[in-house]
């Protein structure tokens, strides 16, 4: 099918040659597609330049600009639009319809997206539902900026929400969030997160949140409290009939409210 939305859809990658293909193999519809790579070592380039995206390098200093951010500043899309997508995410032709009938004369400068999460090999149909703010207009704003100085080895914003002049609207048909890489992956990268996470709770401490949104201020009010993780497992499990999706909804709420348990640690030790 050919090109019919103008959005630049933009995938960070790095040494993700596992499942780019499926994810490329779904954009045929946008006008460009652009793999930003940090070094692979593996196939990650050679499939992406033949599923016919442009590969970009970057390559991080340890200090603002990320990624995304990076990406927005020095290669600004020609497209009014712009989707950012990791390469375990899929799209459908549902979800490129919803866009197409979405995008023309939307007053919105951009679009929550929800995903539905595949973990031990099953779709969550229930729990707590994952959101992001991953399609905005190109020139509408950029993620928050932290100036962090080598926190960490993520080189891309994996927590820094994008801050946008207008209103944010929502496309209701769901992305595919297929990582299949197993338990011991998703610990070792919840502990990156967890070390971020609590790095930029006692940073704001000292610096305040003022100038923050009242997203982000409630969200890091909560992170450290003690009673957080058991909240946030009853509320997926439970509440949000995490429970039906049997063994996998279990663990999943389980291991999200462990993440959580190991931020407050890591607070509470600084």
């Amino acid at each position: 099918m050919a090109a019919d939305l103008p959005i630049t859809v933009v995938i960070p990658v790095r040494n993700e040659e596992r499942g780019l293909a499926t994810c490329l193999a779904r954009l045929s519809r946008f006008t460009r597609v652009v793999v930003v790579d940090s070094g692979s070592t593996d196939r990650t380039c050679d499939i992406a330049r033949a599923h016919g995206a442009d590969v970009i390098q970057f390559s991080w200093n340890g200090r603002f600009p990320k990624k995304r951010n990076w990406f927005l500043r020095e290669h600004r899309p020609a497209t009014p639009w712009v989707l950012f997508l990791d390469a375990d995410e899929i799209v459908d032709d549902a979800f490129c319809d919803e866009l197409a009938a979405m995008l023309p004369g939307t007053p919105h400068a951009g679009f929550w997206l929800t995903y539905d999460n595949w973990f031990m090999g099953q779709r969550l149909r229930h729990g707590t539902p994952n959101r992001k703010l991953a399609l905005f207009r190109v020139g509408s704003g950029e993620y928050e900026r932290i100036d962090e100085d080598h926190w960490s080895e993520l080189d891309m914003e994996i927590h820094e929400h994008p801050v946008l002049a207008g209103s944010i609207g929502e496309i209701r048909t769901r992305i595919d969030h297929r990582d299949d890489r197993g338990l011991d992956h998703w610990q070792r990268r919840h502990e990156a997160y967890a070390q971020w996470e609590a790095r930029r709770v006692i940073l704001l401490r000292g610096t305040g949140m003022q100038d923050l949104t009242e997203r982000q201020r409630t969200k890091y009010r909560l992170l450290g409290a003690w009673w957080l993780p058991a909240a946030y497992f009853l509320d997926g499990y439970v509440r949000r009939l995490g429970l039906l999706d049997g063994r996998a909804g279990f663990w999943h709420a389980w291991m999200k409210a462990t993440y959580f348990r190991r931020i407050g640690q890591l607070i509470r030790a600084s």
